[in-house]
Formats: structure tokens, sequence, C-alpha cells
């Protein structure tokens, strides 16, 4: 787990606490999706070529297809999103930032670090940045487009391919606009470490001159690839994600919870005041070898992501004990 900042994961934190074998635990906390995608096959040469123009060009045609890049909008590949949060602040003069939380808690610290004024609120006139998740994380929030006089925007979408059609890519030909995405998420990739920048291309042209040749793997440029080039595939997955949510739902609903907000890959409960608070019914799951989310800022919210198929009956009598 990360260290001075909350997230989620620590599955090895939590079994040094509680006891088990890593493999032993459902790991609810992360909000990844349970069913990743079905890694192709790879060949040799992938794994002992550097990476190559085809390799990178198919990719980055792949995802621009796949999230309807409008002409006029860069786009390139990263070696997952959190390597570029901490380069975002560089990218303008530094001022006011309005970053609504609570959400990830990265961005924070980023623009802090580097001299900016971070306030925790909508944009307001006068800001120099903005930082938007949406859906946002923990909350579930969808925001509408920004206001354009805003020098630097960041629109975070790790989680908006479960409702692609909210998303807001279409803001990603405005000057300043930088649009978030990766694989980790609704694919379930997280350890591919694969994300995208998309957007304004004079601040694309910079990161990519940070960021170098090489900085995406061979093996992560295929299997990303293939991945968004497989319409079938999310499509199948909203689905099924849209189902397990609901059920997830009813799972917590019979205990007394309440649904806060959330998406499809993640849900964020309130415990009443007739309940036991979240860390208590985080206590009682882990000790069944289940691992949550709870938070700082609220002792009665508990972010819960989907199990794995063959892991609701554990849950289920986790939850009735």
């Amino acid at each position: 787990m990360a260290v001075g900042r909350d997230h989620g994961g620590g599955l090895d934190d939590a079994a040094g606490r509680y006891g088990g074998a890593r493999g032993e635990w459902i790991d609810l906390s992360t909000g990844i999706n349970p069913v990743p995608y079905p890694i192709p096959e790879l060949t040799p040469e992938i794994w002992q070529a550097l990476p190559d123009r085809g390799a990178l060009a198919r990719l980055t045609s792949a995802a621009r297809c796949h999230w309807s890049v409008p002409e006029g909008a860069d786009l390139l590949a990263l070696p997952g999103l959190s390597a570029v949060i901490p380069r975002l602040p560089a990218l303008a003069p530094p001022g006011p930032v309005a970053i609504p939380g609570p959400t990830y808690n990265e961005y924070t610290p980023a623009f802090a670090r580097a001299g900016w004024d971070v306030q925790d609120r909508d944009p307001a006139p006068g800001d120099s940045g903005l930082v938007i998740v949406s859906p946002n994380n923990p909350t579930g929030r969808w925001h509408i487009a920004p206001p354009r006089s805003i020098g630097l925007r960041v629109i975070d979408e790790s989680f908006c391919d479960t409702a692609p059609e909210r998303s807001l890519i279409a803001e990603a030909t405005q000057p300043g606009t930088l649009i978030l995405k990766g694989l980790g998420k609704f694919w379930g990739l997280a350890g591919l470490r694969l994300g995208f920048a998309i957007g304004d291309p004079a601040l694309i042209a910079e990161l990519r001159i940070a960021f170098g040749p090489w900085s995406i793997s061979g093996p992560a440029l295929a299997i990303g690839a293939t991945a968004l080039d497989d319409p079938g595939w999310a499509e199948a997955t909203r689905a099924r994600l849209n189902a397990d949510a609901a059920r997830l739902d009813r799972l917590m609903n019979a205990t007394g919870a309440e649904l806060a907000g959330g998406t499809s890959l993640f849900r964020l409960y309130t415990l009443p005041d007739t309940l036991p608070d979240a860390a208590t019914l985080q206590d009682q799951l882990a000790q069944q070898r289940i691992w949550t989310r709870v938070f700082p800022w609220s002792p009665r919210h508990i972010r819960l992501g989907l199990p794995a198929p063959g892991d609701w009956a554990r849950l289920t009598d986790a939850l009735a004990g």
C-alpha cells in the first residue's frame, strides 16, 4: 500500500494483519474487473525485441477507434496513468486548481508539490487548472464538460468504459485539455501498466518528450491493441458488470447498507447508525479473508468491488455472519 496516502489494494498488508496466504483472499478493494480480458498468445519476438513503430501504430490506431478520438486530438500511450500524474502540473503555470473530492488522491499532492493552490471544489472563475475523475472514484459522480476558460483541464476517465456514451472525449480537441484512459479497470489488466493521454497536441508533445522512446513494453503494445480491437468482449462485459453490480446491491441492501454511489465496477455504500461502522464491517469481512475499502474521511462509507464468478458464495456467507 502506498506510504502516506490511502488506496485500494494492499493485500499483502491485509494478509500480514489477518493471516492467510495471498491466494486465499478475495480482493474487493480496488474496483478492477475480476474477469480480465483474456491474454492473447505472444510470440517470443515480442518479448525479445525492442518495441517498434509498427506495434505502437497498431495500438494507437486501435485506441483512437475504440474511444472515437476526434480529429485534431493527439494520443500518447503511457506506462500506466500513475506515471503521468506527477508530470501534469508542469504542463501549465501554477495557480488555483480545482480538484473536487473525495476523489483519487494522487492528484492533490502532485499539484500541491508543484506550487499549485489546490481547491477541493468544483471549478470557479479564475481557476488556472481543473482535475476531474468521471465517473468519480469513489462516488461514481459523472461530470459535465468543464469550462473552457480554464488553462489546464485534466479529465480522468479510468472507469468510463462502463458507459462510453457518457465520455467527454469530444473535449479532447480543446486547448489545454487532456483526457486520461487506461486498461487497468474495465479490462482488468492493472498489472499491464498501460494508459493513454488524449488531447491538446501541444501538451501531448511535451509528454512524448518526457517519456521518451520504448516507454511501453512490447507485450503491453500487443495485448493492448488486441483488447481495444475487441468490441464484442467490451459489450458482453458491460452487460455482465451491470448485472453483477445489481446483485451486489441486493446483497448489501439485505444487511441494511444503503447505496451511496459508484459504477458497475465498484459500489459505495453508507452504513446507517443502526449498523456497526465501516471499519467494523471491513474487519468482519477480513476475518473471512475478504478485503474491502474504507475511507479516512468517513467512518460510515465502505466501497466494494465485484467478486469473481466463483467468489459470490463466500461473500454472501461472510455478510450473513
